[in-house]
């Protein structure tokens, strides 16, 4: 999952004018220390399985630097339950901590909270970027699985799934897509190029000046996967449309369209010189 990211104005959308606001603080006035010993996983709880190099590696980042934001907790019974950092109270008790930072909610904050911000969500006109924060917030608030908030939400697993990856993108290609420069189609193909930074600038940069449509857009990022340079990927983004394939029928072969910076190239194939010969001879003389 990408870093936290503020919700910003779209999440003030998403909670009603009636909520008590200090239910959502989660700063140094709501923070408790409690003794780790007090504190029990959530049975409930839909992971079962953590990775033990990866809680490690956590283990040793809080013996040097602390647990940095507080888990998520409930009272229950004599002690507590997790609601959200059951990974980070688990790498507590292997760094030997005594006490850990949590936030303690009651039951029917966190029902208030939830039921808020799953029919808000629904209502409010949000764009992808800002549903995939919402998301996350419901993720790290009440440490739900995808399906689970695919469920209330009433949406596909893979919607929602879609949405969060969203938060992976680029800092600049989330700018544009929350500015309406690219859309969602975009951001995915954006997305499919994960881990080259420098082909994503790049395709960015195609889409932003170039006008490329998410279909170009998807051509250039599966060129690019296959190792294709740049300039090679580039020629891969040849597009149909209406006109192409009037034009296709009209010369019996396949016309497509590549856009570029100055206005763009028609391109016709053939398979041999002879049918070169045929479209030439089709073009001079199209009443034939």
């Amino acid at each position: 999952m990408a870093k936290r990211a503020p919700l910003g104005r779209g999440f003030d959308a998403l909670i009603p004018k009636e909520l008590d606001q200090s239910m959502l603080e989660e700063d140094k006035h709501r923070v408790q220390k409690i003794l780790i010993q007090d504190i029990h996983p959530n049975p409930a709880q839909p992971r079962r399985e953590f990775d033990q190099a990866a809680l490690d590696e956590l283990s040793k980042s809080i013996e040097q630097h602390g647990i940095l934001q507080p888990i998520v907790v409930v009272r229950a019974g004599n002690g507590y339950r997790i609601v959200a950092g059951e990974r980070r109270w688990r790498a507590a008790g292997a760094a030997k901590l005594s006490h850990v930072p949590a936030i303690v909610r009651s039951l029917q904050e966190l029902e208030q909270i939830e039921l808020s911000l799953i029919e808000n969500i629904q209502r409010v006109d949000l764009s992808p970027l800002e549903q995939a924060l919402a998301v996350y917030q419901l993720q790290q608030q009440f440490s739900l699985a995808l399906e689970d908030i695919a469920k209330k939400l009433g949406k596909a697993p893979s919607t929602v799934s879609n949405l969060t990856r969203l938060l992976q993108l680029p800092d600049n290609a989330q700018q544009a897509l929350a500015g309406g420069k690219i859309s969602e189609g975009h951001a995915r193909a954006i997305l499919a190029l994960r881990g080259d930074s420098a082909k994503q600038a790049e395709l960015l940069s195609s889409i932003l000046n170039n006008g490329w449509t998410v279909r170009q857009a998807e051509q250039f990022a599966v060129a690019a996967k296959k190792g294709l340079s740049s300039k090679g990927a580039k020629v891969r983004t040849a597009s149909e449309s209406d006109l192409t394939r009037q034009i296709g029928t009209k010369l019996g072969t396949n016309v497509r369209i590549k856009h570029t910076a100055k206005g763009g190239q028609l391109i016709i194939a053939f398979r041999n010189d002879q049918h070169l010969q045929d479209l030439v001879q089709k073009l001079q003389n199209p009443s034939e």
